[in-house]
């Protein structure tokens, strides 16, 4: 189980990374967009377009990797008086009931639509400029995969976290900015009083 645990928060965490590239491209495609329309009056017909596919993919493929860090939104007023078993018991039981089913379903619509999609080259009509969208159809079905294979990772976590009583993180690979600065302020300090 530990084994599989690693190996899918690995996965997400390498497809998350990688997409989350998208966010440099939208940056230079919008602040293209920016200037050429209102530095130089020659508004592009393609921008708007493909800022939304670049969004929704990066927002699509790093669902698997933010439920890896446990990072998806939870109401937490109850879950988190729970002791560690109580809250993976309840975990399993709506993975089992709702997570798996619901990505089940995303994944096989979204071959459905993609398949479909493919079949007629699909364009935007919401661009002039007829910008090709089958591509990013087949995201929809990555990003199922891959939220199924971290399901069953978050699955693994609650099984043990019920044997042992702790809940095992994924490891750590980013920190916040302000926790950052709040450990080299805590640090100075430290250094200024010995």
């Amino acid at each position: 189980m530990i084994g599989f645990i690693t190996f899918a928060d690995k996965l997400s965490a390498w497809f998350g990374k990688a997409f989350a590239w998208l966010i440099v491209l939208m940056t230079f495609g919008v602040s293209y967009e920016v200037v050429v329309r209102y530095v130089f009056n020659s508004p592009t017909p393609w921008s708007l377009d493909v800022s939304f596919i670049m969004y929704g993919t990066l927002f699509m493929v790093g669902g698997a990797y933010t439920l890896s860090r446990n990072g998806h939104v939870r109401g937490d007023f109850l879950y988190r008086l729970w002791k560690p078993q109580t809250q993976a018991r309840v975990d399993l039981l709506l993975y089992i009931l709702f997570f798996f089913p619901g990505v089940t379903a995303l994944i096989l619509s979204g071959w459905k639509y993609s398949s479909r999609s493919w079949g007629y080259t699909e364009v935007s009509v919401n661009s002039p400029a007829g910008i090709p969208i089958f591509q990013f159809k087949s995201i929809i079905v990555l990003a199922g995969i891959l939220l199924f294979v971290q399901g069953i990772a978050q699955v693994f976590r609650c099984i043990l976290c019920i044997r042992e009583g702790y809940w095992r993180k994924a490891e750590e690979d980013i920190v916040e900015t302000e926790d950052l600065l709040m450990a080299q302020a805590a640090e100075a300090e430290k250094d200024a009083h010995p």
